[in-house]
């Protein structure tokens, strides 16, 4: 358990606001005025960012060390034949084993198909890993100002966004493919979510020369493109009618890109419609999300869908849009935050049947953001019931919130 010196440490750098003269990052997800509280911190030796500063340089140091990642790296063509189209594979369908060729393939809800997850087929590995080592890498730049970390994420952008021999299509046209039944799947738009560390990652070394500017104005243009795809392709456009998780992320990603190519009344469209369109239709009146408490691992989703939700309330911020409702009594996210807020503790266990355990260090990044909102809530004594080991390390400790 967390000790009372150590909850009142937490709440008043949570409260704290940004003294420092240091220039404010331009990031548009993480927090700029933590993320420069948090650079003040690490150089005055805050012993009580230690160990997420330590891990977070493991990380970065181990980044520098790996090939860049390439949707060009596969070796088994897309459907389009576009070896820089993005081809992924649904986790949870698995061949038919009554089926000499395993066609159509089956669903299990809950189990993953290791199949799925073969770089030698699928791009799903390679763009979680270029995503986070991205992010990783310009943290640390920015929290220490060495160009090494810098020129890596610079490298692995341009792999990825912008040198003509590698950069992936701005399409998700073939994420998620079911063999048997289609060459892609409105779910696989999910996988869109994973560039976001990337992208932030690039905000985070504006500060260096590793990216020019003409480099910056083709990430730019990269981003516009898929905007215009996530909200004009048909494909796109069935997911962003989902009423689950996947509808919410389809938000998450769509006003994120938005902001970054700069699209801010596209951004404040998707946030004046985000209450009605999500939050009121997934969350009942005690909190609870039936769509994803239907799944066979419903603390997990539960949790997940938290997550979105509050990555839109943050961003909505950047357009003046109220998605938290502090002050609202009825706020339906809060509802949803407390009903799922006593799972923080590995002890409370879920009523249901469910598939595997959910990871309860989830909650930690979430509790955090609710700490700075509903200031009554005393959200951060909770993180408590977490393994100190893990709270100690937990990126979130440097900067968030965090797409994951």
């Amino acid at each position: 358990m967390l000790t009372i010196s150590l909850i009142a440490t937490l709440i008043l750098l949570m409260n704290a606001t940004c003294n420092v003269d240091e220039e404010l990052a331009t990031t548009i997800l993480m927090d700029a005025e933590y993320l420069a509280e948090t650079k003040m911190r690490i150089k005055k030796n805050d012993p009580k960012l230690k160990f997420a500063f330590d891990q977070l340089i493991e990380e970065a140091d181990r980044a520098l060390q790996e090939v860049p990642y390439a949707v060009t790296d596969k070796e088994k063509l897309p459907p389009s034949g576009d070896q820089h189209d993005y081809a992924s594979y649904s986790r949870y369908w698995w061949p038919d084993p009554n089926q000499p060729d395993g066609l159509p393939y089956i669903r299990r809800d809950g189990e993953t198909y290791p199949g799925s997850q073969s770089p030698k087929e699928s791009d799903r590995p390679r763009i979680g890993n270029f995503g986070i080592n991205t992010e990783t890498l310009g943290l640390a730049y920015y929290l220490t100002q060495e160009q090494k970390y810098a020129k890596k994420a610079a490298e692995l952008l341009r792999v990825w966004f912008i040198d003509e021999a590698t950069r992936m299509n701005p399409n998700l046209n073939h994420a998620q493919c079911r063999p048997g039944h289609n060459n892609g799947y409105k779910s696989g738009v999910l996988d869109g979510r994973l560039m976001i560390p990337a992208l932030e990652g690039s905000l985070l070394i504006a500060g260096s020369t590793a990216l020019i500017d003409t480099e910056y104005k083709s990430l730019k243009l990269w981003v516009k493109a898929y905007f215009t795809w996530l909200t004009t392709n048909e494909m796109a456009l069935q997911e962003a009618k989902s009423t689950n998780n996947h509808g919410s992320y389809y938000d998450a990603q769509a006003i994120y890109f938005a902001l970054y190519a700069g699209n801010r009344k596209a951004a404040k469209q998707i946030a004046q419609q985000f209450t009605q369109n999500r939050i009121f239709s997934q969350i009942e009146a005690d909190g609870s999300m039936p769509k994803e408490i239907a799944r066979t691992r419903p603390l997990f989703y539960s949790i997940y869908n938290l997550q979105a939700l509050f990555f839109v309330a943050h961003l909505s911020e950047q357009v003046e849009v109220d998605v938290w409702k502090a002050n609202d009594p009825n706020s339906s996210i809060r509802a949803a935050l407390d009903y799922l807020a006593p799972y923080t503790d590995p002890k409370t266990q879920w009523q249901q049947p469910t598939i595997g355990e959910a990871d309860r260090m989830e909650m930690f990044p979430i509790l955090q953001m609710a700490h700075r909102i509903y200031l009554d809530g005393n959200y951060l004594t909770l993180t408590g019931h977490l393994p100190l080991a893990q709270r100690q390390i937990h990126r979130a400790n440097l900067a968030f919130p965090l797409m994951r």
